[in-house]
Protein backbone atom coordinates (compact mmCIF):
# COMPACT_ATOMS: atom_id res chain seq x y z
CA UNK A 1 0.00 0.00 0.00
CA UNK A 2 1.30 3.25 -0.78
CA UNK A 3 1.18 6.43 0.96
CA UNK A 4 -1.38 7.77 -1.70
CA UNK A 5 -3.74 4.73 -1.08
CA UNK A 6 -3.67 5.74 2.76
CA UNK A 7 -4.50 9.05 2.01
CA UNK A 8 -7.76 7.83 0.13
CA UNK A 9 -8.45 5.39 2.41
CA UNK A 10 -8.56 7.73 5.85
CA UNK A 11 -10.12 10.60 3.51
CA UNK A 12 -12.65 7.75 2.51
CA UNK A 13 -13.72 6.95 5.98
CA UNK A 14 -13.69 9.87 8.12
CA UNK A 15 -14.91 12.20 5.46
CA UNK A 16 -12.19 14.66 5.61
CA UNK A 17 -10.19 16.42 2.53
CA UNK A 18 -7.41 14.51 0.75
CA UNK A 19 -5.22 17.66 1.33
CA UNK A 20 -6.10 17.41 5.43
CA UNK A 21 -5.24 13.91 5.41
CA UNK A 22 -1.89 14.48 3.82
CA UNK A 23 -0.66 17.19 5.60
CA UNK A 24 -1.61 15.49 9.00
CA UNK A 25 0.28 12.32 7.87
CA UNK A 26 3.33 14.53 6.56
CA UNK A 27 3.54 16.18 9.99
CA UNK A 28 3.01 13.13 11.90
CA UNK A 29 6.14 11.32 9.95
CA UNK A 30 8.10 14.76 10.12
CA UNK A 31 7.91 14.63 13.77
CA UNK A 32 8.60 11.09 14.57
CA UNK A 33 12.01 11.62 12.18
CA UNK A 34 12.51 14.58 14.06
CA UNK A 35 12.46 12.41 17.14
CA UNK A 36 14.12 10.27 16.25
CA UNK A 37 17.34 12.43 15.24
CA UNK A 38 17.17 14.46 18.28
CA UNK A 39 17.23 11.00 19.84
CA UNK A 40 13.87 10.42 21.55
CA UNK A 41 11.79 7.28 20.50
CA UNK A 42 8.46 7.26 19.94
CA UNK A 43 6.12 5.05 21.01
CA UNK A 44 2.53 4.25 19.96
CA UNK A 45 0.87 1.78 22.19
CA UNK A 46 -1.23 -0.78 20.52
CA UNK A 47 0.94 -0.27 17.62
CA UNK A 48 4.84 -0.10 18.22
CA UNK A 49 7.71 1.90 18.99
CA UNK A 50 10.31 3.80 17.39
CA UNK A 51 13.74 4.38 17.91
CA UNK A 52 17.50 4.44 16.82
CA UNK A 53 20.06 1.17 17.28
CA UNK A 54 23.44 1.32 17.38
CA UNK A 55 25.48 -0.24 14.85
CA UNK A 56 28.91 -1.15 15.90
CA UNK A 57 31.85 -0.87 13.72
CA UNK A 58 32.18 -4.00 11.44
CA UNK A 59 34.70 -5.84 8.67
CA UNK A 60 32.99 -6.38 5.13
CA UNK A 61 33.55 -6.91 1.99
CA UNK A 62 33.68 -5.70 -1.27
CA UNK A 63 32.84 -8.70 -3.80
CA UNK A 64 33.18 -6.97 -6.93
CA UNK A 65 37.33 -5.88 -6.04
CA UNK A 66 38.03 -8.87 -3.86
CA UNK A 67 39.17 -6.45 -1.03
CA UNK A 68 37.93 -6.20 2.70
CA UNK A 69 36.40 -2.83 4.35
CA UNK A 70 36.17 -1.60 7.36
CA UNK A 71 32.22 -0.32 8.05
CA UNK A 72 31.80 2.27 10.48
CA UNK A 73 29.99 2.26 13.48
CA UNK A 74 26.75 3.92 12.82
CA UNK A 75 23.11 4.34 13.92
CA UNK A 76 19.54 3.28 12.20
CA UNK A 77 16.00 3.81 12.55
CA UNK A 78 14.31 0.64 13.75
CA UNK A 79 10.47 0.24 14.37
CA UNK A 80 9.47 -2.81 16.84
CA UNK A 81 5.99 -3.65 16.94
CA UNK A 82 3.73 -4.31 20.23
CA UNK A 83 2.93 -7.71 20.97
CA UNK A 84 -0.89 -6.49 20.30
CA UNK A 85 0.00 -6.09 16.79
CA UNK A 86 2.30 -9.02 16.45
CA UNK A 87 -0.89 -10.86 17.81
CA UNK A 88 -3.10 -9.77 15.29
CA UNK A 89 -0.74 -10.33 12.71
CA UNK A 90 -0.01 -14.23 13.92
CA UNK A 91 -4.05 -14.45 14.05
CA UNK A 92 -4.11 -13.76 10.48
CA UNK A 93 -1.93 -16.74 9.25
Amino acid sequence: MTKAEIISRISFKTGLEKIDIKLAIDSMMGEIKSSLKSGENVYFRGFGSFNIKHRAEKTGRNISKNTTIIIPAHKVPAFKPSKEFINLIKENN
